[in-house]
């Protein structure tokens, strides 16, 4: 049986910090901290990260990298089950690194990567979900588009912001209804699960009967119990 390679210093600092940011929160961990969960010196987390923002900066450039890998597959979204499991999907990477949202407001404040990257961001998720939208419009019956006409191109757009508005404070939403539990490990599934419920959500009125239909079984078959 091989080994596997420990992992090196600076992917062990990366790994634990994520850890401790999404779980107490990002302004709460210091580099003393991080440090002392890894046993090692504040020196030597010097030596690789020389200060708490090159740790911010270099997970958020994890998450911007798999974000826009992530969004370029809206191209391939046909239907409302390729729907749900895109939107699950980014709303597993945005509980990879929750930290980012939780945590928002104060970081775009004082970083100046995040404040001038995020945006761009949240540019590239609206027109990944126009995209979502304009292909179920594409795969809909003429006779049962009601993502034609007015609604297609007038609504497209405010129903793709309203779905990025809930993917971007959705998980701030869950906190403040239990701060203590919301962001530990254990509640990720009903969390995402409820998170993708209410963006589906927002596509309902405006398909046709048939993939509305299924929408709504979708819906049904994989929402949570304790949906608030």
């Amino acid at each position: 049986m091989t080994r596997k390679a420990p992992r090196r210093t600076a992917e062990r600092i990366l790994v634990t910090s994520l850890e401790l940011f999404n779980r107490f929160g990002e302004p709460n961990v210091s580099t003393t901290m991080i440090s002392a969960e890894l046993n090692i010196s504040p020196g030597n987390l010097y030596y690789h990260y020389p200060s708490k923002d090159e740790l911010i900066n270099t997970l958020f450039g994890l998450y911007e990298g798999a974000l826009v890998e992530l969004l370029a597959a809206s191209d391939d979204v046909r239907d409302v089950e390729d729907a749900w499991f895109f939107l699950h999907s980014l709303f597993e990477l945005i509980w990879q690194y929750r930290f980012l949202y939780r945590d928002l407001n104060h970081l775009l404040s004082r970083n100046r990567r995040l404040e001038t990257h995020f945006p761009a961001l949240l540019m590239r998720k609206k027109g990944a979900l126009r995209v979502v939208l304009d292909n179920l419009r594409a795969e809909a019956a003429p006779s049962d588009d009601a993502l034609a006409g007015t609604a297609g191109e007038r609504g497209h757009d405010a129903v793709a912001a309203n779905m990025v508005v809930l993917l971007t404070y959705w998980l701030s939403y869950e906190y403040v209804l239990s701060p203590r539990s919301a962001m530990e490990p254990e509640n990720a599934q009903d969390a995402l699960l409820r998170g993708a419920y209410h963006v589906l959500g927002l596509l309902a009125p405006y398909l046709g009967d048939e993939p509305r239909a299924h929408l709504l079984a979708l819906i049904e078959a994989y929402q949570s119990p304790a949906t608030p």
